[in-house]
C-alpha cells in the first residue's frame, strides 16, 4: 500500500468523521433552539401541547402555563412523565410550583371564607412540599411554605382503638381543620 493512498484514506475518514459531527451538532444546536422556542412560547402564554417523551424542562414550561391558568389537574399529569426522565432537578421543581399553586388557591378560598374547600388544598400542597423535599433536601423555600402550610391545617396523628375497648360513638366535630391565619412569626 503506497504512502498517497494511505494519505487519501485518511482524508476521506477525516472528512466523513468530521461531516458527522458537524451533523450532530446542528441537530442538537436545532434541537435546543426548538426547545427555547417552545419554552418562551408557553412562557408569553401561547398554549403549545407537548408529548409526553418532552425533555423536562420543555414539560415543566407547559405545567407552569396550565398552573397559571388554574388548571392544576392538568398540571399534575404531567409529574409521571417528568418522574421517568429521572431529572431530579425539574421534578422538584414541578412539585413545588403545584404545591404553591395549590397553596395560592388555598388562600384565595380562605379570603372567601370556604373554608371547607380549602383544606383539602392545603394538605394536598403540603404532600406536593413533602414530594420536593424528598426529591431535593435542600429546597429551602419548599421548607418554609411546608412550615406554612402545616401551620394552616395541622397534622394530628391518628389514633388506632384497641380491639379490647367497645367502640364508642365518635363525638362531632366542633372545631375545624384550620385554627386561623398565623400572624408571622410566633
Amino acid at each position: 500500500m503506497s504512502v498517497e493512498r494511505l494519505k487519501s484514506i485518511l482524508l476521506v475518514n477525516t472528512l466523513v468523521v468530521a461531516f458527522a459531527a458537524f451533523t450532530v451538532s446542528g441537530w442538537l444546536a436545532f434541537s435546543a433552539w426548538n426547545d427555547n422556542r417552545v419554552i418562551s412560547g408557553l412562557a408569553t402564554g401561547r398554549d403549545i401541547a407537548v408529548g409526553d417523551r418532552a425533555r423536562p424542562e420543555i414539560l415543566l414550561a407547559r405545567g407552569q402555563f396550565l398552573m397559571r391558568r388554574g388548571r392544576l389537574d392538568e398540571a399534575q399529569a404531567l409529574v409521571p412523565a417528568v418522574r421517568i426522565s429521572g431529572d431530579r432537578r425539574v421534578l422538584a421543581a414541578i412539585q413545588y410550583d403545584l404545591a404553591n399553586a395549590r397553596l395560592r388557591t388555598a388562600l384565595r378560598l380562605i379570603e372567601d371564607m370556604k373554608i371547607d374547600q380549602a383544606i383539602p388544598l392545603i394538605n394536598l400542597a403540603k404532600d406536593g412540599y413533602r414530594a420536593a423535599l424528598s426529591v431535593r433536601p435542600d429546597l429551602w423555600d419548599a421548607r418554609y411554605n411546608l412550615d406554612v402550610a402545616m401551620r394552616l391545617v395541622r397534622d394530628f396523628p391518628e389514633i388506632q382503638p384497641s380491639s379490647e375497648e367497645p367502640p364508642q360513638e365518635t363525638p362531632e366535630k366542633l372545631w375545624t381543620d384550620l385554627p386561623g391565619l398565623p400572624k408571622g412569626l410566633p
